[in-house]
């Protein structure tokens, strides 16, 4: 600290004369001193002059508060002794109260009214759009001729990697699908089944719980951690008229063909 007090007096109190070169000098010459001790030449006129400065680039600070942290108890000398700002006795003496209380009125958190309600039930769909994988199947990353699952499009860029409950089909990009794919997802839109169906594919929705999903992306993990996939979970009741199947782990590569009353329910739900 007192280096650099120092140099900051000295750099401002150093006065550099300015001097002007003039083309019919030299640069520098030499004379000879009239000093009987010196004997060396010595140069007299200069181009400029550097002046040296003692501050040096490891010294330099940021802008860095100077206030030093106030130390409690440490003596009445310090103002901060004792009892340290606290005070004698006292819930705040001893301890931090707690979080939210206002000395027995009512909180903030009771005097405001409850708006809406969270439902615990709800599920959250990633959409993916025919005409995403359309293209992906165009670049020769998903092979039509094979089960289009979940997993595929996580694996293929199609859907993210963050996925809650499942995925949704959507019917965008629905004229781009001229070949049948064989699909299953969560949930599919009217638009998006009627495609597919169209162009001679198939469409099943498929149930997974949040184990059995993790395993269909993951199951890399459960092998990592030695343990064996998990079983195949049935629906809830509130559920088994959403979905066509129970979900198959691993992952597989063949599509289950649809049965006659099957299809008869599928086409009374979607009525």
């Amino acid at each position: 600290m007192l280096r650099r007090r120092v140099c900051s007096l000295l750099s401002s109190s150093i006065l550099i004369p300015s001097f002007k070169p003039n083309p019919t000098l030299q640069p520098l010459r030499f004379v000879q001193c009239q000093c009987p001790i010196l004997t060396q030449k010595v140069p007299v006129i200069f181009e400029g002059i550097r002046a040296y400065s003692l501050l040096s680039l490891n010294d330099l600070r940021d802008k860095v508060p100077r206030k030093q942290k106030t130390r409690k108890g440490r003596g009445i000398g310090s103002g901060k002794g004792k009892t340290a700002g606290r005070g004698h006795k006292g819930q705040r003496a001893r301890g931090s109260g707690k979080l939210g209380f206002e000395g027995g009125q009512t909180p903030l958190r009771r005097r405001l009214p409850k708006r809406g309600f969270k439902n615990p039930f709800s599920l959250t769909f990633q959409p993916v759009g025919l005409g995403k994988i359309a293209k992906l199947i165009n670049a020769g990353k998903i092979d039509s001729s094979e089960l289009i699952t979940m997993k595929t499009l996580k694996d293929t860029g199609a859907i993210g990697k963050q996925i809650k409950d499942g995925v949704r089909l959507m019917g965008r990009g629905a004229e781009q699908i001229k070949w049948p794919i064989h699909l299953e997802i969560s949930r599919v839109t009217v638009r998006a089944k009627e495609a597919v169906e169209a162009a001679g594919g198939s469409v099943r929705r498929v149930y997974y719980n949040k184990l059995g999903f993790r395993a269909l992306l993951k199951p890399e993990w459960f092998e990592k951690k030695g343990r064996l996939l998990p079983k195949a979970a049935r629906p809830p009741p509130k559920q088994r008229d959403k979905v066509d199947s129970i979900g198959r782990l691993p992952a597989p590569t063949k599509p289950i063909p649809f049965s006659v009353e099957e299809k008869e329910e599928a086409s009374s739900s979607s009525a």
